[in-house]
């Protein structure tokens, strides 16, 4: 289905084609205080959440460690919360898992869901006896077309850091997912994708190239957000860098050079061309965003392919109440 956009402001005064596109690991929108200690479920557990996520002001965001009828969130459905905050037009939330978490355990599955479930503004206060975690997609913009692909754990997993335990707590690994949509910018359609990747090294940067493989056929330019549990330029090496993705460009080139060189008659004077400019994914933003109280790492990212750097606006990470992550945000002419 093609929809027609046409330019104009939204209520937030910005044009369409001047977007703020987000990612925010929401640790299930659990409250932390000034040093990153937990804080107990408030009386209304989804005001915290709706509160960070509004205080974003994003057009796209992407949101991982989302609840879905959690009784340790408060039974929300924190995608719809989210969606509701930040006025979003349109939105999908994946479910990783479906079950309840179990103390140095992971996860006790439930057994009666398989395969991968996709829930949206049509499966409002559905499935309430059935709470999930996984990923989000949201956005104010037409959507032409959703996608969402469930990827396996990894058969290990690794002592982490986590939220309220002092030292190393072994932790499994769990499912992850993603989620894909084709949106209606103001220049045209691109694409978005939204995932949280395994905490495992290695497995994490064989599900980041099997996401680039996944979106091959949409259209660019594209936008990968979320958090990778990957740092520096691993993300943007794993995605392929210009060199892989112009591979056909260049073959193209030296096989013209070739047939110009077999031609029969006088030799002609070499004249060197210039080298095909390559166009790769790069980083948005640079800065980091975990643990959110003093954050010294960047797990979260915004890589892009076939979006020109000046339309890249300033990024930021701001401190929000809820989540030992902070959300990284970048404004982007789209």
């Amino acid at each position: 289905m093609s929809i027609q956009l046409k330019r104009h402001a939204n209520r937030y005064g910005r044009t369409v084609s001047q977007l703020r596109i987000a990612t925010f690991n929401l640790l299930h929108g659990q409250p932390l205080a000034e040093d990153g200690a937990p804080l107990p479920c408030p009386p209304d557990p989804g005001e915290p959440l709706g509160e960070a996520i509004a205080a974003l002001d994003a057009d796209v965001l992407a949101i991982q460690e989302v609840d879905r009828y959690q009784e340790r969130s408060g039974l929300v459905d924190q995608a719809a919360v989210a969606a509701k905050a930040m006025g979003a037009a349109d939105w999908r939330f994946a479910a990783a898992l479906h079950g309840r978490p179990a103390p140095l355990a992971g996860w006790l599955a439930d057994p009666s869901v398989t395969g991968l479930q996709v829930y949206g503004p049509g499966e409002a206060d559905t499935g309430t006896d059935l709470p999930s975690y996984g990923t989000a997609l949201l956005t104010r913009l037409p959507v032409r077309h959703w996608r969402a692909r469930r990827f396996a754990p990894a058969p290990f997993g690794l002592p982490l850091r986590v939220a309220g335990r002092r030292g190393l707590t072994p932790v499994p690994d769990e499912p992850r997912v993603a989620l894909a949509a084709v949106l209606e910018g103001g220049n045209g359609p691109f694409t978005v994708v939204a995932t949280h990747l395994s905490f495992v090294p290695g497995w994490n940067m064989a599900q980041l190239a099997a996401i680039r493989r996944w979106i091959a056929d949409l259209p660019q330019p594209c936008l990968v957000l979320g958090d990778f549990n990957l740092i520096g330029a691993v993300p943007r090496t794993v995605l392929g860098g210009a060199a892989a993705l112009d591979r056909d460009r260049v073959r193209d080139v030296r096989a013209a050079r070739r047939a110009r060189a077999a031609v029969p008659g006088p030799r002609r004077r070499r004249v060197r061309e210039p080298r095909p400019r390559l166009h790769g994914w790069y980083d948005l933003a640079k800065t980091p965003t975990y643990p959110s109280h003093r954050p010294t790492v960047q797990f979260d990212h915004v890589l892009a392919m076939g979006v020109p750097r000046t339309a890249v606006g300033p990024a930021s990470a701001p401190r929000a109440a809820v989540s030992d992550h902070r959300p990284l945000i970048v404004q982007v002419s789209l």
